[in-house]
């Protein structure tokens, strides 16, 4: 989960299973009626208010509540299902726990946790989780539906009672409970290759696949978007089996890598040239003008490398254009990007506006359940408080303000997703303008390291 759990508690009665919740689920805040709670890590007095800027800023809810409330407070925001936070609704002594929205972003796993820790009963009504145990238009981590669009048809032929033919190997849908015969009329397939699939066969991917790039600063998206389309066409790879982006840390902003990832909506990871140094004995073409440029002798395929382990092999050597390359690397399994490299950087400038949250913006609101790090002076850190439950805070005094800024942009040139928190409105009063002095600042005259340059920014007025 991206943002916060928010326990939501409406009267005294399910106080107490609001408080065990969050003591079972980390990071949890409690967020009270006012005038019926006292003992709440945040009061709120508008009730539909308060849950549309919460499932808004894609905090995950959790209403100790008759389910209708939340209901008619969302119904209106409703719109993609698959990225909606999760919503769950537990009766006020914790015998039921129901999870109503967001079982692509692990409510009923959730539901699941929760019953458990209140000795309840989850009330999952997916079908696909509660008849065939398996939801097919969510697979696991690790794996991709290549045709989302014909898994309504497919779920209810097995509904209604129809088998299936499993082709290639996926362990999690052999245990599914699922009626299998050679002659099925439904196929669902795991494979690496391209398969467009139809409504009578599902196509998953493992994502096994990682794609190392390089290329010349200011090379246009479109040149290296085409090399590597080309490239998995020719290797007939899906690009669904495309666990991540790589390269070198020193393309961490390259425009062209970023948007490359964003097209095939996968993590653009990156590594330090001493690590891709590494790899040198399993390149295919090394090469001592790129160790004199960069510090190791293979981009696109050191960083493929790197990211598959050494078990992993290289698939499709380098491929060039004038001003890119591409390789492609494979793992035995499925590859977690959150163990390769690491990311770019974010840091997010938020102004808290007035301070109420019914007159923040809700960019604001969102960047700040996004973000894992939180910057800023201690009172305006308290303000904001339900909104970084479970974050790792960085107090500074007043009077250091070159210091917070300067923390939170190598803080976030580590990696890290940011927010630097301002009161007022951040372009104008407070941090804006300072975090771009830095950045134009050299080293030596108290400006950023080349890591922190590298980072993406936002301004968010608040």
């Amino acid at each position: 989960m991206d943002a916060s759990p928010i326990v939501l508690v409406l009267n005294s009665v399910g106080l107490e299973t609001a408080q065990r919740i969050e003591a079972s689920l980390p990071g949890a805040a409690i967020h009270g009626l006012a005038g019926r709670i006292r003992a709440a890590d945040t009061l709120f007095s508008e009730t539909v208010d308060h849950i549309k800027m919460l499932f808004s800023a894609g905090h995950p809810i959790i209403g100790v509540c008759a389910s209708g409330i939340l209901i008619r407070a969302l119904a209106p925001l409703l719109s993609d299902k698959r990225n909606e936070p999760p919503v769950i609704a537990i009766s006020e002594d914790g015998t039921s726990v129901v999870p109503l929205l967001g079982g692509h972003r692990g409510a009923n796993d959730l539901a699941r946790q929760l019953a458990v820790a209140l000795s309840g009963h989850a009330a999952v009504t997916t079908a696909g989780d509660t008849a065939l145990g398996v939801a097919l238009d969510a697979p696991p981590s690790g794996w991709t539906l290549g045709n989302p669009e014909d898994a309504k048809p497919v779920m209810a032929e097995l509904l209604s009672g129809a088998s299936v033919r499993i082709e290639g190997t996926a362990q999690w849908l052999e245990a599914a409970d699922l009626k299998q015969s050679a002659s099925a009329p439904i196929t669902l397939v795991a494979t690496e290759a391209r398969d467009t699939g139809s409504p009578t066969r599902l196509v998953f991917h493992p994502k096994t696949h990682v794609i190392g790039v390089g290329c010349a600063r200011g090379c246009e998206p479109a040149e290296l978007m085409e090399l590597v389309t080309e490239t998995l066409d020719t290797a007939g790879i899906a690009k669904g089996s495309v666990a991540c982006v790589t390269s070198l840390d020193l393309k961490a902003d390259e425009p062209a890598m970023n948007a490359l990832a964003a097209s095939l909506d996968v993590p653009f990871r990156v590594f330090p040239a001493e690590r891709l140094e590494v790899e040198t004995p399993r390149l295919k073409n090394p090469s001592d003008v790129v160790f004199k440029e960069v510090g190791c002798h293979g981009v696109s395929e050191g960083s493929a490398l790197a990211s598959v382990g050494p078990e992993g092999v290289l698939v499709v050597e380098k491929q060039k254009t004038e001003n890119a390359t591409v390789a492609i690397a494979r793992a035995s399994s499925p590859v977690d990007p959150a163990g390769i490299g690491r990311r770019r950087g974010h840091l997010s400038v938020i102004g808290i506006g007035p301070g109420a949250d019914d007159w923040r913006t809700p960019e604001a609101t969102r960047l700040l359940a996004e973000a894992e790090d939180v910057v800023g002076y201690s009172l305006y850190l308290e303000i904001v408080a339900s909104h970084i439950t479970g974050k790792t805070h960085h107090n500074f005094p007043l009077g250091a303000e070159q210091d917070r800024v300067r923390f939170a942009l190598e803080r976030a040139g580590e990696g890290h997703n940011v927010a630097l928190v301002c009161s007022g409105d951040s372009g104008i009063y407070a941090m804006g303008a300072l975090v771009y002095e830095l950045l134009d600042r050299d080293v030596e005259n108290g400006g950023v390291s080349d890591a922190a340059r590298r980072v993406s920014i936002i301004n968010a007025p608040g």
